[in-house]
């Protein structure tokens, strides 16, 4: 996730990052430059259509539609938004429940083993859904006093909370915690489930393909009759103009598509490697 100052933002405009739309779509730019140069140069010069011609009339279609296409980007980019935000506050409370976790096992337990073992396993978690949603391997893991010996043709996160649920509930068994204590700490742990199947729903869910391409087609269509309407009024300035125009609707697109999946490895995807080295370091403080 890329990290900047929202308050110096005129510095911004001249600045390009590497997924940054305006390099994504410059191929796509270029062929609709000498797309407009074409279709001007035929209607300009070649056949010298008068004013009168039916072609003009074409801007017609695109006043009634820009209404419908900037309600359709408007609710794209909001859903992708919507899908990027809820992850975030998904890994905003697995950093809380981990805390807390953390905080009453500190208050509960006296045993430095039992300690040792939490400190280990809770960070783990995390760092296994981190891994799990980007769909990356991972090696087993040894630690003094906990063997992460996963089964990785199994659900890993689901591994760890079994880990976890199995050692509070051997605590109870011998007598290490209440009953009540045991009912409280359960509740924290089936937390970290429960913010793993909304972020698998999320990773799992995409856009509906249909939806999808048919804004894609939907902008593609809208460009390239632009030209054809606008090169009477604008004559060969009809070439910068649709370029922009271009640029504007399908850098929407585009970075609809970056956030709508948030676990990735993308520049504006959320850090969940850093969130999960920050739980590491908060329940190391607190055990």
């Amino acid at each position: 996730m890329i990290s900047y100052n929202p308050k110096i933002w005129f510095a911004y405009i001249f600045r390009f990052h590497k997924s940054d739309s305006f390099r994504n779509l410059f191929p796509i730019l270029l062929l609709i430059v000498g797309y407009s140069g074409t279709v001007a140069y035929f209607e300009i010069d070649y056949f010298k259509l008068e004013e009168t011609s039916h072609v003009k009339n074409l801007s017609v279609i695109h006043t009634t539609l820009g209404f419908v296409i900037s309600l359709l980007l408007a609710y794209r980019i909001n859903s992708a938004y919507d899908r990027w935000w809820e992850g975030r506050k998904l890994w905003g409370a697995l950093v809380n429940n981990s805390r807390n976790l953390a905080i009453k096992l500190s208050v509960i337990l006296k045993d430095e083993k039992d300690l040792a073992y939490f400190r280990k396993l809770i960070p783990s978690y995390a760092s296994m859904l981190n891994k799990h949603l980007k769909d990356e391997e991972t090696s087993m893991q040894l630690f003094e006093h906990v063997d992460l010996a996963l089964d990785h043709h199994k659900h890993r996160p689901n591994q760890i909370a079994k880990m976890l649920f199995q050692k509070i509930n051997d605590l109870y068994i011998t007598r290490k915690i209440s009953g009540d204590q045991l009912i409280i700490l359960n509740n924290e742990i089936q937390s970290f489930t429960d913010i793993c199947g909304a972020c698998e729903r999320i990773k799992n869910t995409p856009i509906p393909y249909s939806y999808s391409t048919f804004i894609k087609k939907f902008i593609f269509i809208f460009v390239l009759t632009l030209p054809y309407a606008y090169a009477f009024t604008l004559g060969y300035y009809v070439i910068p103009v649709v370029t922009f125009i271009f640029y504007v609707l399908a850098s929407i697109e585009l970075i609809s598509e970056e956030i709508e999946e948030p676990f990735g490895y993308d520049d504006n995807d959320l850090p969940t490697s850093k969130i999960a080295e920050n739980i590491k370091k908060h329940i190391e403080e607190i055990l």
